[in-house]
């Protein structure tokens, strides 16, 4: 796996992820359990989303200062940009799956944030895992890069006609596992993850919500991980657009969660950009379509997606 970014970005990465979950976990404990309000939300989604335009900024530099060559950090900077786009957008699916899961165990709103961070946690961990792995099989095997855009194209289509349907977790195979596997109480023990009923140690509903998330967020990452490689074959872009994505998760999902019958067909859009992605993938042989044009294909169908959403929008 070959990368433009020289070593010491890789370690001025690895420090900006360490320094910004620090700031937010130290933020998190200082606060307590409180329910997260929009303008709370609102403030750390703009703090996310800037320092990841801020690191795009800096990694156009240090291409440019490498490679001395202001077109290919133009390039590699929009491949940052069109990851992180599509990793976003594709987050919003997940926070809907988030919020599903929430509503099923009645987790309270004061609980969630520690669910999502420690999610977040975790799924840094595992994705980084998965997109080494992705990137050594598109180096070895080529055509594994049609798997991965039939298996996107497929996913779309699936999306699309998921995506008027009402979800439900009473038939997830995932958490009938976990029910066999693990004994749960009824009730919370406040942000607790074990408890003791009856002289014995269980879990609680919330260590549940926290292996659902983890697994619903490695199934997703199966759908944005292939879809950014389409976009670049660098896996540090791949790697550092999926992580600054993830990073505003938590923030993102209190702003939505107040708004969420606003984006009701999102899904569609999403879907549309999941088979984009694919077919680009299925033609990078035969065509292969710049960076400019998937940025601007996936920024016109989000919002086209949203307007649409808000104008159709139900009354509430």
């Amino acid at each position: 796996m070959e990368s433009i970014a020289p070593l010491w970005l890789w370690v001025v990465f690895v420090a900006i992820v360490i320094v910004a979950l620090f700031v937010d976990f130290v933020v998190l404990s200082k606060q307590g359990s409180h329910v997260v309000g929009v303008k709370e939300a609102l403030r750390w989604s703009l703090v996310w989303v800037a320092l990841s335009f801020m690191f795009n900024a800096f990694f156009w530099w240090a291409v440019k200062d490498t490679t001395g060559s202001t077109e290919i950090a133009n390039e590699k900077a929009l491949e940052f940009l069109t990851g992180y786009l599509i990793e976003k957008s594709l987050a919003v699916d997940n926070i809907f799956v988030f919020l599903l899961i929430f509503t099923y165990f009645a987790v309270p709103p004061a609980y969630q944030k520690r669910v999502l961070m420690i999610g977040i946690v975790g799924a840094i961990v595992l994705r980084t895992v998965m997109i080494l792995v992705g990137g050594w099989l598109i180096a070895e095997f080529h055509w594994i890069l049609y798997v991965f855009g039939a298996f996107l194209v497929l996913t779309g289509v699936k999306m699309w006609w998921a995506a008027g349907q009402e979800p439900s977790l009473e038939d997830n195979p995932a958490l009938k596992l976990l029910r066999k596997l693990l004994p749960v109480s009824k009730s919370f023990d406040g942000e607790k993850f074990w408890t003791v009923e009856n002289g014995k140690r269980i879990a609680t509903p919330l260590l549940m919500v926290i292996c659902l998330v983890g697994l619903t967020d490695v199934i997703f990452a199966v759908d944005s991980i292939p879809a950014i490689f389409a976009i670049t074959k660098d896996p540090f872009i791949v790697l550092t657009s999926n992580v600054f994505a993830i990073l505003g998760l938590r923030a993102m999902f209190f702003l939505l969660q107040a708004a969420a019958s606003r984006f009701h067909l999102l899904n569609y859009g999403l879907a549309v950009i999941l088979v984009f992605i694919g077919t680009k993938m299925l033609l990078i042989d035969i065509f292969k379509i710049p960076v400019t044009v998937s940025l601007g294909v996936v920024i016109s169908i989000l919002a086209i997606t949203m307007v649409w959403s808000s104008k159709t929008a139900p009354n509430t």
